[in-house]
């Protein structure tokens, strides 16, 4: 099964629009030819893509969130190069290989007997692939940027940095909905479930739930495991003003990252933002900069994952890319 497909320039080249009298991001960053090379490259960032939509699908949701990586790469390689946006200090590595899957996936109806369960052995299998790749880069002693996918991409980033580090990690989720649900059929809405249930996440707390989209069986669940999961409402931040957005943070810091953690970020939640479950309700994008930049630099962060990004969908088309740009530049620090 392949894993991995490992990028050099030649790979990026039509991405680059190159201009006289200027650098661009995409002239700068880094390639390795092999998994292995990433222990002895002085880099400490690493760029992976997984261009899948199978986890939204198998929870019911909309195909698109294949297209994001993409169009991430489209505007990320084209922002500026110049001394504060940091792209010697990154990895292109490449994409995990789904196109087996997706291949596979866009053969099963929704209209067939059982498909999201079948689109769920799918998951499984990009699952595997992906805690394998996030191991590797981990155990390099790297930091991951991975972009695109559904959230169900949380389990395998969960487990692969957890299998890396040899402990369970704790995770700080930006999200309108906890994928907390249901230890069922692998989908997107029960990634973190299931790397709780499998022993790869500790603590787990879900920045700016919405209570609209929460059932009182995941309210429940969440009570039930109080001590090692925790959440603040968007409505209490934003709409309430019971606390600020920055005592939201510091929150949710205190809560889960004294130890090592990974960070995970919806595009749902932000308000408007093309996406598997556009809200017309949510943070603003200069919020979500924010918090990527605010925990990005806290010294136990594991890694970053920005997904559920679809650019085809929301009030401004093919935005997402550069939203993605912005927020892969905000994690980049010196």
């Amino acid at each position: 099964m392949s894993l991995l497909k490992i990028y050099s320039e030649k790979d990026i080249a039509s991405f680059i629009k190159k201009r006289a009298g200027e650098s661009k991001f995409g002239e700068k960053v880094n390639f390795v030819e092999t998994l292995e090379n990433l222990k002895n490259h002085p880099a400490k960032y690493v760029l992976l893509g997984i261009p899948e939509d199978i986890g939204v699908r198998a929870n019911y949701g909309n195909a698109g969130t294949s297209k994001a990586w993409e169009a991430a790469l489209g505007s990320l390689l084209n922002i500026q190069h110049n001394h504060l946006t940091n792209a010697e200090n990154v990895i292109l590595l490449g994409e995990i290989d789904c196109e087996t899957q997706m291949k596979q996936a866009k053969e099963i109806s929704k209209e067939e007997p059982h498909s999201v369960e079948k689109l769920g052995e799918l998951v499984t299998q990009i699952d595997h692939k992906v805690s394998e790749v996030i191991k590797k880069i981990v155990e390099a002693g790297k930091f991951p940027i991975i972009i695109g996918g559904g959230h169900n991409n949380s389990f395998g980033n969960l487990k692969g940095t957890s299998e890396a580090l040899k402990k369970r990690i704790n995770c700080i989720n930006f999200d309108a909905h906890t994928d907390f649900r249901a230890l069922e059929h692998r989908h997107s809405g029960n990634g973190f479930s299931y790397a709780f249930e499998e022993g790869f996440l500790d603590k787990y707390f879900i920045f700016g739930l919405h209570r609209n989209y929460t059932s009182e069986a995941v309210f429940n669940s969440i009570k039930k495991n109080s001590e090692r999961v925790k959440f603040n409402l968007f409505e209490d931040i934003l709409v309430k003003q019971k606390l600020s957005f920055s005592e939201a943070m510091k929150d949710s810091e205190n809560f889960c990252c004294k130890n090592n953690f990974g960070i995970e970020l919806d595009m749902d939640a932000i308000e408007f933002m093309g996406s598997s479950a556009i809200s017309p309700s949510g943070f603003t994008l200069t919020e979500a900069r924010q918090f990527v930049s605010y925990f990005s630099k806290i010294e136990n962060a594991k890694y970053l994952h920005i997904c559920e990004g679809s650019p085809s969908a929301g009030i401004f088309p093919n935005q997402v890319g550069k939203v993605i740009a912005y927020l892969v530049s905000d994690s980049l620090t010196k």
